[in-house]
């Protein structure tokens, strides 16, 4: 599979590649890497014909954005989503360590601000960071606590900002399907991000967001569709993880079994589970975390790989998918 250009519903003129870079990578997750190291990733990106990334000003205390900045400014067919509801207020040195799993210096706190002026001021300081004018989307970030905020504040004030042309289309991010369902249901949003929720392993944002998406012709962002790791094998380790902790016995059980149907194929579980969003027609795109370019040519090759029909439908019969799931392969 070549990643392919789609375009928003909603918003025809912003298309995005149907494989995303998820970039929280770049602002040295879990680990740092180097600015050359990073480089090289953007380039493996690029020539795999991914055109659309994620970043945010979380993601390393902005350094996720600039290190993006750098490479749009070579590579100006890039799309960009950044995210909303998260101000960086500068802090004196000398500075600790991140604690939010970013190998940075704490140069900023992180502020959650959802009003109208906090999401105006996130927009314009990502801006900076990426160097551009604009950006083609923006995204709320993890307005779990703050519903009433989001739909009476936080989304006009993004209504406003692609009005005056800062963004091309707007939307939502979360860890959860419930709150997007509500969200396309009530709001005037163009896409959402929906991290974890329809993966190989948790089909749950079939049951509620995917048809009101479908619907009301909001694209879906499908992220996390490893769950945090165990997917990314083809056998499920003993000590695997399961969305950020140790994963379960019966978790890992079942992830065997999706892997067992999967060699029975000539399929790696990987490959499938990169695939297995794109085949619900409300999702745009699949967004990929990659911090090497080795992992840009596993996931290009995931990504790419051959899956037969059949292995679905044996999914299916197997219990493996669920019936809102079976019901979109019918």
């Amino acid at each position: 599979m070549t990643p392919r250009r789609v375009p928003l519903p909603r918003r025809p003129q912003v298309s995005i590649s149907s494989v995303g870079f998820g970039a929280a990578s770049l602002g040295n997750l879990y680990h740092a890497i180097s600015d050359e190291q990073a480089q090289h990733t953007c380039a493996a990106v690029a020539a795999a014909g991914i055109t659309y990334v994620d970043t945010a000003p979380h993601y390393g205390l902005g350094l996720s954005e600039e290190r993006v900045g750098t490479w749009v400014r070579e590579t100006p067919d890039v799309m960009i989503s950044t995210k909303v509801g998260r101000v960086l207020e500068p802090l004196d040195a000398p500075w600790s360590r991140d604690t939010e799993g970013f190998d940075v210096p704490a140069r900023y706190r992180r502020v959650r601000d959802y009003s109208a002026a906090g999401i105006r001021r996130s927009l314009e300081d990502s801006l900076v960071r990426l160097g551009v004018d604009h950006v083609q989307v923006a995204l709320l970030h993890d307005p779990d606590e703050v519903w009433e905020q989001a739909v009476e504040q936080s989304i006009p004030e993004l209504v406003r900002l692609r009005d005056e042309g800062l963004v091309d289309a707007i939307g939502v991010g979360m860890n959860q399907s419930a709150m997007l369902t509500e969200f396309v249901r009530r709001c005037d949003v163009d896409v959402v991000m929906c991290a974890g929720r329809f993966t190989l392993l948790d089909q749950s944002a079939a049951a509620d967001l995917l048809p009101i998406a479908l619907q009301r012709e909001v694209a879906v962002l499908a992220a996390g569709v490893f769950n945090s790791g165990i997917l990314t094998q083809p056998e499920p380790p003993d000590d695997a993880t399961y969305d950020y902790e140790p994963a379960d016995r019966g978790i890992i059980d079942r992830a065997r079994r999706l892997a067992s149907v999967c060699r029975e194929h000539g399929v790696t579980l990987p490959a499938a589970a990169v695939q297995f969003p794109l085949l619900h027609p409300a999702v745009a795109s699949v967004v990929l975390g990659m911090q090497s370019p080795q992992e840009v040519a596993a996931d290009a090759a995931a990504a790419g790989s051959a899956i037969p029909p059949e292995l679905w439908q044996q999914l299916v019969r197997e219990g493996l998918l669920s019936e809102a799931v079976a019901e979109v392969l019918a």
